[in-house]
């Protein structure tokens, strides 16, 4: 291969220790290449194998790198940033991925999608090749993400999968572990891009080795980053309960007389309740403005899509008038507590009524609300300022950026070439709508 800009379809195979296995994965991805008869060329980034496996590979005519960091994502990732193939084709060494299969994910990349993954529940699981665990885990986690992210994706964990170079270039992909798959379709389907599924077949693996996959371990990290960019599930609804909660026992407070505690038939609610739904109330608010700081950060910094809801809220509430706000409800907190302070000195300092309690604990309420949001609109208007920024760019713009960026050095295709030696310019993506 002489000249790299004139490669088609490369293969990236991420190689941890996979000697009784590897032989067969590349002789496979050759036989796919060929049979395509396209310029190909097959990577394998290995992770640091000590059982013969770089030597095997090297031995078959294929690039061979070094990815020191250690992680599924991360040699992913440095296979691809080395591979120069217009088109990129991911699957394990372990052989438990037909590679044979390849032309079919490359002839929905040639019918136009950006992403095409190879799902093992729209095709076949062969005896033997995946572990109940995973059975079960797999399509749990599949359905989560589709509820979460609006996809429609039948096998969210496939780790069988091409795209164009182009694609993984605006993807910006960071995870260094198995949560790299999560990771790609969310940005996928977030940027727009078009994503198709496949049916293939799922073979049991020939490693002879105990597997990279941990379920629980792996599964976390999965879930995790899901959650983390869902800011709506893991920040907003759950603070907006508990919020809701903790207004409704202080609020109940305010049906009682100053003198006594409330009663609901039988049950006695005094101040103590006060005190819970104060709790309740400031925790739920905390979390509800990290919502909206990791919202911001998210947009800021990971990924460029729009949010409605943010850009007018930003326009609304400036710095100044959060600020504004902060002190009137802190204003608010003294006076209340300020005069039951009067109150208690008037009196010689004697036993206070129950009334007197839930104001105490009214004010002290307003008070903390008050200096959290004083300080999260600082906290806001840091990372408000990158979130500003990135709405003065364009969605090209930001693309540079990430081309730009020292921490994904990363491929541009701005011309999608043919099967005929033509080329002709990258098509704009719609709103993405899984297909398959």
């Amino acid at each position: 291969m002489s000249n790299d800009s004139q490669v088609e379809v490369s293969v990236v195979i991420p190689c941890l220790n996979e000697a009784q296995s590897i032989g067969i994965v590349i002789e496979k991805a050759q036989k796919a290449l060929a049979q395509m008869g396209v310029r190909g060329e097959i990577v394998v980034a290995d992770n640091g194998s000590t059982d013969g496996s770089v030597e095997i590979a090297q031995s078959m005519g294929v690039r061979v790198i070094s990815v020191t960091q250690k992680g599924y994502g991360s040699a992913l990732r440095g296979g691809i940033e080395a591979a120069a193939g217009r088109y990129i084709v991911i699957g394990d060494a372990d052989d438990s991925y037909d590679f044979t299969e390849i032309p079919r994910l490359i002839e929905l990349l040639d019918a136009g999608y950006e992403l095409v993954v190879g799902s093992r529940f729209k095709g076949t699981i062969l005896p033997g090749a995946m572990r109940w665990s995973s059975r079960i885990g797999n399509p749990i986690i599949t359905c989560l993400f589709n509820a979460l992210f609006g996809t429609q994706v039948t096998d969210s964990q496939s780790g069988m999968r091409a795209f164009t170079r182009e694609a993984y270039r605006r993807m910006g992909l960071q995870a260094t572990g198995m949560e790299f798959a999560s990771e790609m379709l969310i940005k996928a389907e977030k940027l727009g891009l078009r994503i198709a599924e496949v049916p293939i077949t799922f073979h049991p693996d020939r490693r002879g080795r105990p597997p990279h996959l941990h379920p629980l371990r792996d599964g976390w990290r999965h879930l995790k980053l899901m959650l983390t960019y869902s800011p709506t599930v893991l920040f907003f609804l759950p603070g907006g309960i508990i919020v809701l909660v903790g207004l409704a026992l202080m609020g109940s407070q305010l049906l009682a007389p100053i003198e006594q505690p409330l009663w609901i038939g039988p049950v006695r609610m005094d101040f103590h309740w006060a005190i819970l739904g104060s709790l309740f109330t400031l925790c739920g608010a905390q979390v509800i403005q990290a919502h909206f700081l990791a919202k911001a950060y998210s947009i800021a910094h990971r990924l460029y899509e729009n949010d409605p809801f943010l850009d007018w809220l930003s326009r609304v509430l400036s710095v100044e008038r959060v600020l504004v706000v902060s002190l009137l409800l802190i204003g608010i907190g003294f006076v209340l507590d300020a005069s039951v302070l009067w109150t208690w000195i008037r009196t010689g300092y004697g036993a206070l009524v129950s009334g007197h309690t839930r104001l105490v604990i009214f004010g002290s309420t307003l008070i903390a609300l008050g200096t959290q949001m004083f300080f999260n609109a600082f906290l806001f208007s840091i990372i408000g300022d990158a979130f500003v920024q990135n709405h003065t760019v364009s969605r090209e713009q930001a693309d540079h950026f990430h081309a730009d960026s020292p921490s994904f050095p990363l491929h541009t295709a701005p011309l999608r070439g043919n099967r005929d030696g033509s080329r002709t310019p990258v098509q704009g993506t719609r709103p993405s709508r899984t297909e398959g």
